[in-house]
Protein backbone atom coordinates (compact mmCIF):
# COMPACT_ATOMS: atom_id res chain seq x y z
CA UNK A 1 0.00 0.00 0.00
CA UNK A 2 2.28 3.14 -1.04
CA UNK A 3 2.23 6.22 0.98
CA UNK A 4 1.52 8.87 -1.77
CA UNK A 5 1.21 12.24 0.57
CA UNK A 6 2.06 12.75 4.66
CA UNK A 7 0.89 16.29 5.98
CA UNK A 8 -0.17 17.38 9.22
CA UNK A 9 0.16 14.14 10.83
CA UNK A 10 -1.93 12.56 7.55
CA UNK A 11 -1.08 9.66 5.62
CA UNK A 12 -2.32 9.05 2.23
CA UNK A 13 -2.37 5.66 0.50
CA UNK A 14 -3.60 3.94 -2.88
CA UNK A 15 -3.86 0.22 -2.57
CA UNK A 16 -1.84 -1.70 -5.53
CA UNK A 17 -4.77 -3.14 -7.65
CA UNK A 18 -7.83 -1.68 -5.58
CA UNK A 19 -10.88 -1.94 -6.65
CA UNK A 20 -13.03 0.97 -8.61
CA UNK A 21 -14.26 3.98 -8.59
CA UNK A 22 -11.12 5.79 -8.53
CA UNK A 23 -10.04 6.54 -4.78
CA UNK A 24 -8.02 6.67 -2.23
CA UNK A 25 -7.14 6.00 2.21
CA UNK A 26 -6.48 9.10 4.61
CA UNK A 27 -5.29 7.83 7.83
CA UNK A 28 -5.13 9.85 10.87
CA UNK A 29 -4.18 8.31 13.84
CA UNK A 30 -6.75 5.59 14.97
CA UNK A 31 -8.80 7.02 12.40
CA UNK A 32 -9.35 5.27 8.58
CA UNK A 33 -11.36 7.04 5.75
CA UNK A 34 -11.67 6.01 2.13
CA UNK A 35 -12.38 9.19 -0.12
CA UNK A 36 -13.33 9.27 -3.87
CA UNK A 37 -11.19 11.43 -6.10
CA UNK A 38 -13.91 12.15 -8.21
CA UNK A 39 -16.50 13.62 -6.09
CA UNK A 40 -14.19 14.28 -3.08
CA UNK A 41 -16.57 12.11 -1.33
CA UNK A 42 -16.29 9.87 2.32
CA UNK A 43 -16.97 6.78 1.22
CA UNK A 44 -16.34 4.89 4.01
CA UNK A 45 -14.74 5.30 7.64
CA UNK A 46 -14.04 8.49 9.86
CA UNK A 47 -12.05 11.37 10.23
CA UNK A 48 -12.38 13.83 12.62
CA UNK A 49 -13.58 16.79 10.80
CA UNK A 50 -10.70 19.20 10.95
CA UNK A 51 -8.92 16.31 9.15
CA UNK A 52 -11.26 15.66 6.86
CA UNK A 53 -11.19 19.34 5.69
CA UNK A 54 -7.48 19.06 5.33
CA UNK A 55 -8.11 15.65 3.23
CA UNK A 56 -10.42 17.42 1.23
CA UNK A 57 -8.72 20.58 0.53
CA UNK A 58 -5.52 18.92 -0.46
CA UNK A 59 -7.46 16.14 -2.51
CA UNK A 60 -9.10 19.48 -4.17
CA UNK A 61 -5.65 20.61 -5.29
CA UNK A 62 -4.36 16.95 -6.60
CA UNK A 63 -7.48 15.48 -8.32
CA UNK A 64 -5.41 14.84 -11.60
CA UNK A 65 -2.49 13.34 -10.15
CA UNK A 66 -4.70 11.19 -7.86
CA UNK A 67 -6.69 10.06 -10.48
CA UNK A 68 -3.12 9.17 -12.37
CA UNK A 69 -1.97 7.58 -9.07
CA UNK A 70 -4.97 5.73 -9.05
CA UNK A 71 -4.23 4.17 -12.88
CA UNK A 72 -1.05 3.10 -11.64
CA UNK A 73 -1.44 1.15 -8.61
CA UNK A 74 -4.47 -0.71 -10.14
CA UNK A 75 -1.92 -1.62 -13.06
CA UNK A 76 0.59 -2.57 -9.81
CA UNK A 77 2.83 -0.30 -10.68
CA UNK A 78 4.43 2.36 -7.42
CA UNK A 79 2.06 5.78 -7.89
CA UNK A 80 4.54 9.12 -7.74
CA UNK A 81 4.40 11.05 -4.69
CA UNK A 82 2.05 13.97 -4.55
CA UNK A 83 3.15 17.58 -2.81
CA UNK A 84 1.78 17.61 1.00
CA UNK A 85 -0.33 20.17 2.15
CA UNK A 86 1.70 23.16 3.18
Amino acid sequence: MPEVSRFYGIIIQIYFGDHTPAHFHALYGEHTALIDIQSLALVDGHLPPRALGLVIEWASLHQAELHTAFALAQQMQKPPKIAPLL
